[in-house]
């Protein structure tokens, strides 16, 4: 497995178990504050068993691309990036 460098620091594995804790609890806590996202255009609710990925795209500015189906939505959350990041932390 490789190690993810950044300048002379070395941060541990990023493993897909704990990608998949951290969106889960990420998605859990602010399923609330997502619910309410549209996007001009997409139909709502169309096939919600497709597989959903989030990608933190900029921690400082919390910024997120959301995937699902053919579909991707960004959004900006600090609190939500920060969360996701404890969590994957404690995984």
């Amino acid at each position: 497995m490789s190690r993810v460098h950044s300048g002379t620091r070395a941060f541990s594995r990023l493993t897909r178990r704990r990608v998949l804790i951290a969106a889960t609890v990420g998605v859990g806590v602010s399923a609330a504050g997502v619910a309410g996202l549209s996007v001009a255009g997409e139909k709502g609710g169309s096939n919600d068993s497709e597989p959903l990925v989030l990608s933190l795209r900029d921690a400082k500015k919390g910024t997120f691309d959301v995937f699902s189906g053919g579909s991707r939505v960004t959004l900006t959350d600090k609190k939500l990036a920060e969360k996701l990041l404890k969590a994957a932390k404690r995984g």
